[in-house]
């Protein structure tokens, strides 16, 4: 790795997930789940929270490649078998307080040659044993943060022209810059992006729409939006007040979608990379809320098998704005990995909502949430719809529309 100052910056990334994206408090634990190839940085993550008075960092490594060979050799009526002991001790010590980090890095094609069956029957093992976990992160029950270093396997698939060692050090620049790392003062810079992201979506909160209409090519669709949503995004409060940064880098606002009231169809604009196999020009099709149609040009059985998780995973958990004008949207590189692509474009997610979009949510009970509008899946899969040809208006609760983005930016000044 030759990028200038390399280790300097290493250790900024670092101090910033700590700092500012987990908060790490004196005397709090913190538990990670990473993958092995992003040894480095977790352990300059290590160091900065003893650092920041952290009695213990717990690290629980995965290796992608060893769930490969699985794919590859294990008996075909095996996959839905699960060890859930390493997800249950992550919720134990989350339920107890500490922070929890997920670090990752994955190969966007991991298993594209693998049966798809098997693919959808592990990934579906794998989320009913990590379902507490998404339930005590819906309701922001303590700090976390899901950040995504640069590995080899990813950044040869990005940039594909490029010789691996150059590739990856490519990655990493645009990943330090994007996540603000190659500033003087990156805690300081992020606070106040964070702030800025807090204005927006206390107006979008205060509009109190009923509903939005995304339209662009391929897209005409109408989400409802419960009563009592409120817009989240940048900076969150843990169920102890404390401040935390769920993703970095982030530039969106978001919200759920009542989970009854999505109408019409919605084109993807980026491949969505959905563990190890690639979704690419994608729609989907809502009646009452639920996808009814779907087509795809490369992947569609793994997206259907998607969406077949759960009864709940056809319908809506997440509407996220992002202006195609975001750092990430310039960078003009498609990242194949969602934390990225996801904050370059105004996004939807089918399947869970988190509790904390909604007035009085994390009290609720799965039952209170349904009620409500509120969708609770064994998945939360974000897929990209946005792009410069997008337009949203809100609905009033008197049937009347106004801007709210046009042609893929925000149409009103804060």
């Amino acid at each position: 790795m030759t990028i200038t100052n390399f280790e300097e910056k290493l250790k900024k990334y670092a101090e910033l997930v700590v700092k500012v994206g987990l908060n790490v408090q004196p005397g709090q634990k913190l538990i990670v789940r990473a993958v092995t190839n992003t040894a480095p940085l977790v352990r300059e993550i290590t160091a900065a929270a003893y650092q920041l008075g952290s009695p213990l960092v717990t690290i629980l490594w995965v290796d992608e490649q060893v769930n490969k060979i699985r794919h590859k050799y294990a008996p075909r009526d095996s996959f839905g078998e699960y060890s859930g002991w390493m997800l249950d001790g992550i919720t134990q010590e989350i339920r107890e307080g500490a922070a929890f980090l997920q670090v990752a890095g994955p190969d966007p094609e991991l298993l594209k040659d693998m049966d798809p069956e098997a693919v959808s029957a592990s990934r579906s093992a794998f989320a009913k044993y990590r379902k507490p976990i998404g339930e005590l992160q819906g309701q922001n029950a303590v700090q976390w943060t899901v950040v995504c270093p640069p590995t080899p396997d990813w950044a040869k698939h990005v940039f594909p022209e490029t010789d691996g060692d150059a590739a990856l050090e490519l990655l990493w620049e645009k990943v330090f810059t994007l996540c603000r790392v190659d500033q003087d003062n990156p805690v300081a810079v992020w606070r106040k992006h964070i702030a800025d992201l807090g204005k927006r979506r206390k107006m979008l909160t205060e509009k109190a729409y009923t509903g939005l209409h995304l339209r662009a090519p391929g897209t005409d669709l109408k989400v409802g939006l419960p009563a009592g949503h409120i817009w989240a995004g940048g900076g969150a409060k843990s169920s102890k007040d404390y401040d935390f940064v769920a993703n970095i880098p982030t530039e969106e606002v978001f919200t759920l979608p009542h989970k009854d009231q999505t109408e019409g169809t919605v084109a993807s604009t980026k491949p969505l990379s959905y563990y190890g196999s690639m979704i690419e020009n994608f729609s989907l099709t809502f009646s009452k809320g639920k996808v009814v149609e779907l087509s795809a040009e490369k992947g569609e059985d793994v997206l259907r098998k998607m969406v077949e998780t759960d009864d709940p995973a056809g319908f809506l958990g997440e509407v996220a704005l992002v202006p195609h004008l975001s750092p990430i949207s310039q960078s003009n590189i498609v990242f194949l990995n969602s934390l990225y692509d996801e904050n370059a474009s105004c996004h939807l997610a089918v399947g869970s909502a988190y509790k904390f979009n909604l007035e009085g949510g994390p009290a609720m009970s799965n039952e209170e949430f349904a009620e409500v509008g509120g969708n609770t899946s064994l998945i939360h899969v974000d897929f990209m719809f946005g792009s410069g040809e997008l337009d949203v208006d809100g609905i009033l609760a008197d049937g009347t529309t106004e801007p709210v983005m046009r042609a893929g930016e925000w149409a009103f000044d804060l």
